[in-house]
């Protein structure tokens, strides 16, 4: 498989790992009453996605360095 391929899955799958946890982390352990849902999907889709797809595409290409 090629280096572009697996940053790629890297990118998505990271994106989307990261983003359920920070999803369910806001659920889990957030005070907000009013709007805990809103403040979930934001954080998910903002902060902690973005997050894990820099880390995906950091793990995929130092595995493909290490090849």
């Amino acid at each position: 498989m090629s280096t572009v391929a697996r940053v790629a899955l890297g990118l998505v799958f990271g994106y989307a790992l990261c983003a359920a946890l920070g999803f369910g982390a806001v659920h889990a352990f957030s005070g907000n009453i009013y709007d805990k849902d809103l403040e979930a999907v934001m954080t998910a889709a903002f902060a902690t996605g973005p997050l894990g797809a820099a880390l995906g595409v950091a793990a995929a290409l130092w595995l493909a360095r290490k090849r």
